[in-house]
């Protein structure tokens, strides 16, 4: 058993953790954060991805005791004082989502994309999410509630 100490959502956590423990169960069991979903459990699907420091990982693949002293964001933390992120706006404005198993990836993806890209073409939008699956819409209004985030992130820079 390892302790684990990090900072999730911007909250000092702890616990004490098997040495095996994945990342996405520490969040989903340890600390009851059940907004990061476990889908294929092989890093393909892009369910589980959270933000380690401001980038994506799967969490599926990265093992809970290797995040120690770091911070993690999950898709329960990019809404702030009770607002949604423009993110979450974006995609809830657009019906960038359907069933929302996939959602939670495609929030954390695009909140670390958009921040490194302020201004996306389609095709760079496209290659930001590529590596998460959605079975339910085509992929045509996740691009377009990525565009409409980015619009709204743009807003509130003014």
């Amino acid at each position: 058993m390892h302790d684990v100490s990090l900072i999730v959502n911007g909250v000092p956590r702890e616990a004490r953790v098997p040495a095996r423990r994945l990342l996405s169960d520490f969040l989903r069991h340890d600390l009851g954060l059940t907004g990061t979903h476990v889908g294929c459990e092989h890093g393909v699907c892009g369910a589980c991805t959270v933000l380690l420091d401001g980038q994506p990982v799967r969490s599926c693949l990265t093992f809970a005791v290797s995040v120690a002293g770091h911070e993690v964001t999950t898709v329960e933390g990019l809404a702030k004082d009770g607002e949604l992120s423009a993110v979450q706006r974006g995609f809830a404005e657009c019906h960038g989502l359907q069933c929302g198993f996939c959602t939670p990836g495609f929030l954390t993806t695009a909140t670390a994309f958009l921040r490194d890209h302020p201004a996306p073409s389609d095709d760079d939008v496209i290659e930001a999410v590529s590596g998460n699956l959605c079975r339910c819409t085509g992929y045509q209004n996740i691009v377009k509630s990525v565009h409409r985030a980015a619009e709204l992130l743009a807003e509130e820079g003014s």
